[in-house]
């Protein structure tokens, strides 16, 4: 713990409080913020995982019939087929908001007819890769939602916890200390400005003592700050 190099006046211990008080309710308002961001990161990944493990077992019987329709078409074969195919996709974004995490929504229009290409010179391995890349491309839009929202949570997952840990660790520790030295500075100061006060009042009281035949003044009680000016 490092103490702030400060004035001990009571103006910058009212100060100091107010900027812990601050402090520890940011690291609360935080902390509560990455626990929401673990439970979401947590569920939208595992659902990320699910769909990609989906997708990629698609993608490799999609490939694996390509394959075999261009053993048994031969490469050009089925590249005339696929020049047949003329709808595209059209994909439009949004965005919403997630613990000031913006996350996209993604959304597809339209898809590839079932049957884009005749039914002479083809083999049934095309069609088998055509249904599976249908099926992949279904999915497509929604696993990049999935993992875009991963990646962007994973980063504000981390940056909260760095100013979790340095509010915790760092400022209000450091700052508990100065209010600390701070109390003990004015606690001092007091005990000695009595002592100062009591020391004087006494050498006041010998002073009167010490005259004979003098009527003494009555002694008021000291209960401010006196300089030796007051008393001559």
């Amino acid at each position: 713990m490092i103490r702030i190099d400060i004035a001990p006046t009571r103006s910058n211990l009212i100060r100091i409080k107010q900027e812990l008080q601050f402090a520890r309710e940011g690291h609360e308002i935080l902390d509560r913020k990455r626990e929401a961001l673990t439970a979401e990161l947590i569920q939208v990944a595992h659902e990320a995982e699910q769909l990609q493990q989906k997708v990629w077992g698609q993608l490799a019987s999609a490939y694996a019939a390509m394959e075999k329709a261009q053993l048994l078409m031969g490469r050009e074969g089925v590249e005339w087929a696929a020049l047949a195919a003329n709808k595209t996709v059209e994909v439009t974004t949004k965005f919403r908001g997630v613990m000031g995490v913006t996350i996209p929504v993604i959304e597809a229009r339209g898809e590839p007819s079932e049957m884009s290409y005749g039914l002479g010179d083809v083999s049934a391995s095309l069609d088998e890769a055509m249904t599976a890349f249908r099926e992949v491309l279904s999915q497509i839009p929604e696993l990049s939602r999935l993992v875009t929202a991963v990646w962007r949570l994973a980063r504000e997952l981390r940056k909260t916890k760095r100013r979790v840990n340095a509010l915790q660790y760092i400022f209000i520790p450091d700052y508990e200390e100065t209010v600390s030295f701070i109390k003990s500075a004015l606690e001092e100061r007091e005990r000695e400005e009595a002592f100062r006060l009591k020391k004087l009042k006494k050498k006041v009281t010998i002073s009167y003592e010490a005259e004979p035949g003098t009527e003494a003044e009555p002694f008021l009680e000291v209960t401010g700050d006196i300089t030796t000016e007051q008393f001559g």
